[in-house]
């Protein structure tokens, strides 16, 4: 019997997109899949017609020519596209550089404006009597300048902590709304919103200026990253060579200080445009002052207690602090927008990851060092000498002369003055670094000894002149003292991982002085030129001492920064790192200049290293497979 065999299935009909299987294993076929809408019509039977001038492989597939699709345009020119990227960063981190400078000039114009303002209007014994009756407005203000000024001591403990919290920006656009906040408080002028805003601004300062400084001088190593981007050492990440920012932070931070000594003659806008027309003359204001300069004691003894000839309504004083709050609120989006990151993302991550006990011990670690240790009389001396310009010369050497309708003229001759000469900063390009700082310290030395001895005639025109010299001179020596002080620090501690410590010490030991400014207010005015005259006498040795340590090349103690110690499941088992470690900084530089010994391939960091690398592999074992 003859047996039919049974006819075969007939095959299942494939659905159009079944095909996609068949290439799991061939990734080139796999990305033609995608482009295939180019080549083939899939028709509704699930057939696959090619387009006409595609070609067949040998298995009957069409192979469609994916470089005319996916490869380089044939204009591309990839170095020029580079270079035209990194010019973009260059500009970028200028337009961050010019947004803080601008930013913190406003910040802190508006804040000394208004508090010049707030303390005229609160000394007038008839604006206090008719406006706020028995309120107490003296003593308030006086609470008040405590809490700016006694605050501060303790920021040494929590402004590292809020840097690498918060980040170097955030933390400089939360210092600026604080300053915001303080503003709006003086439409309500009582007890329980002046004194804690005036705390909170106290809490602010050392962190902002911290900050500031942080960010202009990174601002200055990346723009050196983004112009040298096809070096070596930029591309692995690496530690640039010693003095490579150098000129850069020179240039970065003289455009700085160069904004930031103007807000001294914004703050004196609403002096000119709105007060000094409710101002009565000198002949009234001094009528019972008998000594001027380095005669006087204390704060202008002998001062009119009512200055103002008319009060000025309560709707225009409105006015003026809403266009001070405009201007707070503008530099605070000017810090959020304009301002871009300090860091790269893993960057913040690795600071703040090397646990918030060593954050917190590294400040005073880093006080070891001498060439810190011999920068702190400079550091106490910048304090000293911006706030007696504002307080010690301008009331009891300018107002006690030529009267208080002109102490905007002396501040805004000062100012003008010392953002001027910031450019001078620019010599260090070519001189040694250490002749702004010498300079600086001359000009000023001159100056102290000349307020030494002048003392000028009550009520005396006259003196208008050599008083708005005088203040010239004192910019022109303050910013050669600022702005070397900072581009000394940038040049000593290039590592990112350390200078927003540096910074925080500096700004913290001008805070102190800025304290003790405070407290020796009443003091005789020669008592006060003597402490200063002291105090740079022996800044200036320091300093000497500490450059010629350095030219010795005597071995400098510093504190090691611990390795990020990052939490990660699975792999990443990081040992703990011993902080208190010192000379750490000299020997990477060592074995970076060729001359130390490595590390034996066997040490912990190694072990890490090859831990991570080997996890990494087989992630990328696993995806590929």
């Amino acid at each position: 019997m003859h047996v039919v065999p049974p006819l075969p299935a007939p095959p299942s009909p494939k659905k159009p997109l079944a095909f996609f299987c068949d290439f799991h294993h061939n990734r080139s076929t796999l990305l033609s899949f995608f482009v295939t809408p180019f080549f083939i019509v899939v028709t509704s039977n699930g057939v696959a017609t090619p387009r006409l001038g595609t070609t067949r492989d040998p298995h009957g597939r069409p192979s469609p020519q994916l470089d005319d699709f996916v490869g380089a345009h044939p204009d591309y020119d990839e170095e020029e596209e580079e270079r035209k990227y990194f010019r973009r960063k260059r500009l970028g981190v200028l337009k961050n550089v010019v947004a803080a400078s601008l930013g913190g000039t406003l910040t802190y114009g508006v804040y000394l404006g208004l508090l010049q303002m707030q303390l005229i209007l609160h000394y007038d014994e008839t604006y206090r009597e008719v406006k706020y009756s028995n309120m107490g407005l003296q003593d308030i203000d006086s609470k008040m300048l405590m809490g700016i000024n006694v605050t501060p001591i303790a920021a040494l403990l929590y402004t590292p902590i809020l840097i690498r919290f918060f980040g170097t920006k955030w933390t400089m656009f939360l210092a600026v709304g604080v300053y915001a906040l303080f503003v709006s408080t003086n439409y309500w002028e009582r007890y329980y919103t002046l004194v804690p805003s005036a705390v909170a601004i106290g809490i602010a300062i050392v962190p902002l200026w911290a900050s500031m400084g942080n960010y202009i001088t990174r601002m200055a190593q990346k723009y050196y990253e983004y112009v040298n981007y096809k070096e070596e050492h930029v591309q692995e990440q690496q530690r640039a060579p010693r003095g490579a920012y150098n000129s850069y932070i020179i240039v970065f931070q003289t455009i700085f200080y160069g904004c930031f000594h103007l807000s001294f003659v914004c703050a004196q806008m609403p002096m000119i445009f709105f007060l000094n027309k409710f101002l009565y003359e000198l002949k009234h204001t001094l009528f019972s002052v008998q000594s001027c300069g380095t005669l006087s004691k204390g704060m202008l003894p002998g001062f009119n207690t009512t200055v103002l000839q008319g009060l000025p309504r309560s709707i225009n004083l409105i006015v003026v602090e809403s266009v001070l709050m405009a201007v707070a609120f503008f530099s605070m989006l000017m810090v959020l927008i304009l301002c871009g990151s300090a860091y790269r993302p893993t960057e913040e991550i690795d600071l703040r990851s090397i646990g918030w006990g060593n954050i917190f011990q590294l400040p005073f670690k880093h006080m070891r060092d001498y060439r810190l240790r011999h920068l702190f009389p400079f550091f106490i001396y910048s304090g000293f000498e911006v706030l007696f310009v504002c307080t010690g010369f301008s009331l009891n050497y300018g107002v006690c002369a030529i009267g208080l309708e002109n102490l905007a003229y002396i501040l805004m001759a000062y100012g003008f003055s010392a953002s001027a000469c910031s450019s001078l900063a620019l010599s260090m390009l070519r001189l040694p670094r250490h002749a702004v700082l010498l300079a600086g310290a001359i000009v000023h030395a001159i100056l102290l000894i000349s307020l030494f001895c002048w003392a000028p005639i009550p009520r005396n025109l006259a003196e208008a002149p050599l008083l708005y010299v005088v203040a010239a001179f004192w910019g022109l020596g303050s910013a050669l003292n600022k702005t070397g002080l900072s581009i000394l620090l940038g040049m000593l501690y290039e590592d990112k991982e350390r200078q927003d410590f540096i910074f925080t010490i500096y700004h913290w030991w001008q805070a102190l002085a800025i304290f003790v400014v405070y407290l020796w207010a009443g003091l005789p005015m020669k008592a006060k030129l003597t402490i200063m005259l002291l105090t740079l006498l022996v800044s200036v040795l320091s300093y000497g001492w500490m450059e010629h340590k350095v030219a010795c090349h005597i071995q400098h103690r510093m504190p090691k920064i611990p390795k990020p110690r990052h939490k990660v499941r699975g792999y990443r088992y990081l040992e703990d790192e011993n902080s208190d470690e010192t000379g750490s900084e000299s020997e990477k530089e060592h074995d970076s200049d060729g001359e130390g010994s490595q590390e034996p391939p066997c040490g912990p960091q190694h072990h890490q290293d090859c831990a991570y690398n080997q996890a990494f592999g087989e992630e990328d074992e696993d995806r590929l497979g």
